[in-house]
């Protein structure tokens, strides 16, 4: 019912109604959002028009030309990667209307309370407990490596609801508030010098079932969409040629010729070429995306990531010689967005060394891949059908 033509008039008509230069770009925000042009492929109502996702290309050009304000979605981005596709597939209706339209405009940030420091790799070992009552569900336990959630209003959450179950079978899925009683949360210094990521320490919080997402007990189905979406968020990010990492490498080529050398050369075209491949093959996975679901290719999206990140990096601070040991601050601070290509080489080449490890390790990725995506055989794992309760710890 909605083609390009169309899409186009309609963003047309926001504008007018709502010019960039004299509106506040929250109001404008919300009104791009009521109006369907949020995320097109969403249903009506909740941001979007159920017309095809590619479509979302004619409704951003023509917002980039007038001028309009985005919603800053490196602020927001686990809230519109990871949060926002698992509430539209598993929420309720009551769901869907209260969060995502302030998760979208940006009135509220996300976090992820997933890993744990005994369930990070094997994330269905996680030992944070939800009992119910009542209405109620008492949730205790310790979260790590949270981004943002010193920022974050809500949190997506995945409790052990039933020890007496195997592990991936005994998990429910729920919408944690941050700001209730009981949710501690502690910055984690890292190796850049920041506190980008946080340990949450949840006692006694009391989460409404009203909160919960997807069925008692299917929590691990549920944070499938999250994973796979969060796969996708990282390593399929939309960016142009020589965007990300390669592009200040090869800046740097360009404006500093006395530091070429012929091997330098080399290696940085190897890296550009696998850089423009990862970039285009990411372009083949989002339209994928309009079919459905992302799958499992997602991972070996985020595998190239990780991999081409830690590898440009390196050879940005070879290249750059006494001037890549660098590093321009070491100030302790709590930023409110990441930015894997900001700042200097020297912090480039420290943060890349967390890309192998957020959203995923490389080494669970890589089974992902061998298991789901090439149809290797599976892995042993002799604890699949044993009580959570009885796993040795």
């Amino acid at each position: 019912m909605t083609d390009a033509a169309e899409l186009r008039s309609r963003t047309r008509e926001l504008l007018a109604a709502y010019p960039p230069a004299t509106t506040e770009p929250l109001d404008f925000l919300k009104a791009r959002f009521d109006a369907g042009l949020a995320w097109v492929h969403y249903p009506v109502g909740l941001g979007g028009l159920g017309v095809p996702r590619s479509l979302q290309a004619v409704v951003d050009a023509e917002l980039t030309a007038a001028g309009a304000p985005d919603n800053d979605p490196r602020r927001i981005g686990i809230g519109l990667g990871m949060a926002a596709p698992t509430v539209l597939k598993y929420g309720t209706e009551a769901q869907k209307q209260r969060f995502l339209r302030p998760l979208w405009v940006g009135e509220e940030v996300w976090c992820q309370l997933f890993s744990e420091p005994g369930a990070g790799s094997d994330l269905a070992a996680l030992g944070t407990r939800a009992v119910r009552d009542g209405d109620d569900w008492v949730v205790d336990g310790q979260k790590v490596w949270t981004s943002s959630a010193h920022l974050a209003r809500w949190a997506i959450l995945i409790a052990r609801t039933d020890p007496g179950l195997p592990k991936h079978q005994g998990i429910s899925y729920f919408i944690c508030d941050m700001t209730d009683p009981g949710v501690e949360v502690r910055p984690l210094r890292q190796i850049t010098g920041e506190a980008e990521f946080n340990e949450v320490f949840l006692t006694g919080v009391r989460i409404p079932d009203a909160h919960r997402l997807g069925e008692i007990g299917e929590g691990w189905k549920v944070a499938q969409t999250t994973l796979m979406n969060e796969r996708v968020s990282i390593g399929g990010m939309r960016i142009p040629r020589e965007g990300g990492m390669i592009g200040p490498v090869a800046r740097a080529w360009r404006d500093r010729p006395e530091l070429r050398s012929h091997d330098l050369h080399q290696r940085l075209l190897t890296l550009w070429v696998e850089a423009e491949v990862a970039r285009l093959t990411g372009e083949r996975l989002r339209q994928q995306l309009v079919a459905g679901q992302p799958g499992p290719e997602g991972s070996g999206m985020k595998l190239a990531f990780a991999r081409l990140n830690q590898e440009i990096s390196g050879l940005e601070v070879e290249l750059l010689g006494q001037d890549g040991l660098l590093y321009s601050d070491w100030t302790m601070r709590r930023p409110e967005l990441v930015d894997f290509t900001g700042r200097d080489a020297g912090y480039r080449y420290l943060r890349s060394k967390g890309n192998s490890i957020e959203g995923g390790t490389s080494e669970v990725l890589l089974n992902i891949v061998a298991e789901r995506v090439l149809g290797l055989p599976a892995e042993p794992r002799n604890d699949k059908d044993v009580a959570w309760k009885d796993l040795a710890r």
